[in-house]
């Protein structure tokens, strides 16, 4: 339908009055009845003809009001990719990350003009370095000292007399030492008896992570850390070696990894028992695409869903593949675990809070950042609706931020004496300001956002120890992102789970203050010979310190 068409008036219909057949009733009453029944439908037509035309009116208004909002919705989301695209982003997104939805760092993006005065905390002095010193190399590296001494013939001093040592100058230089392909070639001696009576014996070889490979322990260490620390593709990885004389298929490659993948399972196993011990979870998904998964197309969307959580001393971070996005998922990756859950305002999750008994909490993060995208479609330089949703949630931000090292229980008191009061505020400028806006604008779909996860929004303050985001699996995620960007996809499920597995295990490790590609060693080398529960669990990154991993880094 055209607009103009909309213009032309409202024709009403003909109504036809029928007549009474003659032989249904006495003669006497036939003109009567006739008579009476055109009244009744000439008033009839008269109604009919008033509800059509108002709603006809109807109509129209509702016509020209959803093109009117199609045409708005429209523009905003152009403004917005552009803004995106091409403006100066205050929460610096990457592009990559646009593509998925990640919460930004909020605590670093909200500005003093936004928030409230900071409250009074205990901080750690910020160390600063004097103008025009750079910071010192760090202790842990080796040193390797190159002496240089004054020649002989200038160490006699002009009146004659031999110089002697009186001291030295210091200065440090940051080296690298390139990496370096080898082979190990591993001799076993053999002996047997000088008559031939028995049978010889040879010394054993110690077990090693892939039997049937002739990878190393500290070679699939490097394998993994350069795709999965680094995110360096294995086509890439495949050119490095060639560069250094060692020519190694990337199929070859892809092989070792998913072995090493098995290898790791039973450490991944024993993470996620630690995981659901804990009383919060932190959850979300990322999409991830399969090519070669067996009834759907090579385009069509998986997910990568990530749980990160764990007692303080022991966090974990723990990927999952699933080709499906269902809230089945939820429901069997949560299984046994009862307390706080995490997330974003997905409605999938909403199955475990039914059946599980978790209590939800929702993401500030996520709510912010839909009000910063309506705050990007107003007029340059003019103050709207959402940039007083983001200074009222930069207020919260704000009182976070001061209390990130208080106790429990200091945090709970200011959450109860400053942070519910601005969420009173917050909720009140909700109910009043909600009815005034289009609902489908971005305007209006971050205030129907913010009002449908309120309950969850305001969780946080009944504790001390529950966080105001989803920022920590919002970082979780983002090495993954990083990575998928260099290498795109995963050829095979069992390539997508390889993937999980790992990433599990070096996030871990990188949250337990583990630098991933020592830890990988010790594991590599350690896990093929350990027999028992209790000598994989001396391996889980919280049963090892840097000191452990300090002869694994160097040689």
């Amino acid at each position: 339908m055209s607009f103009n068409s909309l213009e032309t008036p409202f024709t009403p219909l003909k109504i036809v009055f029928p007549k009474i057949p003659e032989s249904s009733v006495l003669p006497a009453n036939i003109e009567a009845l006739n008579e009476a029944l055109k009244t009744l439908l000439v008033a009839q037509q008269a109604a009919c003809e008033q509800a059509a035309q108002l709603a006809y009116q109807h109509a129209v208004q509702a016509i020209r009001l959803d093109a009117h909002e199609y045409i708005v919705r429209m523009l905003e989301q152009a403004v917005l990719a552009r803004q995106r695209m091409f403006g100066a982003s205050s929460e610096q997104l990457s592009a990559q990350s646009r593509l998925f939805d990640e919460a930004e760092a909020l605590a670093q993006s909200s500005t003093e003009a936004q928030d409230l005065a900071p409250i009074a905390a205990e901080v750690l002095p910020a160390v600063k370095l004097a103008r025009g010193k750079r910071a010192p190399l760090p202790a842990q590296l080796e040193r390797v000292d190159v002496v240089h001494d004054v020649p002989e013939s200038d160490r006699t001093c002009p009146c004659g007399t031999p110089m002697v040592e009186i001291g030295q100058d210091i200065s440090e230089q940051l080296d690298i030492v390139p990496m370096q392909v080898r082979v190990l070639r591993h001799i076993r001696k053999r002996y047997g008896c000088p008559g031939s009576l028995h049978a010889p014996i040879t010394a054993d070889l110690p077990a090693q992570p892939l039997p049937k490979s002739n990878a190393s322990a500290d070679f699939l260490a490097m394998l993994i850390a350069v795709k999965f620390v680094d995110g360096l593709p294995l086509a890439r990885f495949e050119h490095v070696l060639e560069r250094h004389g060692a020519a190694v298929p990337r199929q070859t490659l892809a092989r070792w990894v998913i072995g090493c993948s098995h290898l790791l399972q039973p450490l991944h196993n024993l993470m996620r028992d630690i995981l659901l011990d804990g009383s919060l979870l932190y959850m979300d998904e990322t999409v991830v695409q399969v090519l070669k998964e067996k009834g759907r197309s090579p385009t069509s969307n998986s997910y990568m869903w990530v749980q990160t959580g764990g007692p303080p001393d022991k966090p974990v971070v723990l990927y999952d593949y699933d080709p499906s996005r269902s809230a089945k998922v939820p429901v069997r990756l949560l299984e046994g675990f009862k307390g706080y859950l995490m997330t974003d305002g997905y409605a999938g999750y909403n199955e475990v809070e039914r059946s599980q008994g978790i209590e939800r909490l929702a993401c500030w993060a996520h709510v912010r950042r839909r009000f910063v995208d309506a705050m990007r479609i107003q007029s340059k330089g003019k103050r709207g609706k959402a940039d007083e949703a983001v200074a009222l949630i930069g207020k919260l931000y704000a009182i976070e931020r001061a209390l990130k090292d208080a106790s429990i229980e200091a945090r709970y008191l200011v959450r109860q004496s400053r942070s519910v009061p601005v969420l009173a505020q917050l909720q009140a400028w909700l109910q009043k300001t909600q009815p005034l806006v289009t609902p489908k604008s971005a305007l209006g779909t971050a205030l129907a956002y913010m009002g449908d996860l309120w309950s969850r929004l305001t969780v946080y303050t009944q504790r001390g120890d529950l966080p105001i985001d989803n920022n920590r699996c919002e970082n979780a995620i983002r090495p993954f992102v990083v990575g998928r960007k260099a290498w795109l996809f995963s050829d095979t499920p069992a390539g997508a789970h390889s993937s999980a597995v790992i990433y599990s295990l070096v996030q871990t490790a990188k949250a337990n203050g583990l630098e991933p590609y020592a830890w990988l060693r010790r594991v590599m080398r350690d896990l093929p010979a350990a027999k028992t529960v209790e000598e994989v669990e001396a391996l889980l990154p919280w049963n090892l310190r840097i000191p452990d991993l300090s002869g694994h880094i160097a040689g």
